[in-house]
């Protein structure tokens, strides 16, 4: 038998990429969900917040999750001088890819409505259906935002409805430290 002499072997890297299909579904701009969640304002005016440190800290501890952006997308809902509410678009992570979203909310503090913006995961986009977002309405920082106690998980999406109920809860904080006194 011969032997095979081998004067130069290269050993290259072999790479192997593994992906899940990812479908990106852009369902509303900001213009379209501020007047579905606030309809009856007239205008919609930036409002620039710029959260401290203790803020920042203070949202985590109050919600339990970190803002990661000290400098949130706000608007103030308003009709002629008064203020109507706030729309504050924000994104959690689903399972592999964000959420953008965005929050409604009254300027006592209750929620007014919650509308996916654009969603990115191959599965779990249940979380669009109206009646899971519509347990949100009323729900104020005093509300639990227990995943399967105050609102119900759907199967196939749990990170995605995880995610989403400790977002709004910590958008909740964000409003009673930093708007709730600019109403």
């Amino acid at each position: 038998m011969a032997q095979m002499k081998w004067s130069h072997v290269i050993a290259l890297p072999v790479l192997a990429t593994v992906s899940a299909p990812v479908s990106a579904t852009e369902y509303l701009s900001v213009a379209d969900a501020q007047r579905v969640l606030i309809p009856q304002a007239q205008n919609f005016v930036p409002f620039t917040v710029t959260l401290s440190p203790a803020q920042l800290a203070q949202i985590k501890k109050m919600s339990g999750v970190p803002q990661h952006n000290a400098q949130p997308k706000i608007w103030r809902a308003m009709n002629g001088k008064a203020t109507i509410g706030w729309i504050i678009v924000d994104e959690v992570i689903g399972k592999h890819e964000f959420i953008t979203y965005a929050t409604a909310i009254s300027p006592d503090g209750h929620v007014l409505g919650v509308e996916i913006m654009s969603y990115r995961e191959s599965k779990g986009g249940q979380v669009r259906d109206p009646k899971w977002r519509n347990v949100f309405r009323g729900k104020s920082v005093q509300d639990q935002f227990k995943l399967n106690k105050d609102v119900p998980n759907i199967s196939g999406a749990t990170l995605s409805c995880r995610n989403i109920t400790d977002g709004v809860k910590r958008l909740l904080v964000l409003h009673a430290l930093a708007l709730g006194r600019q109403s």
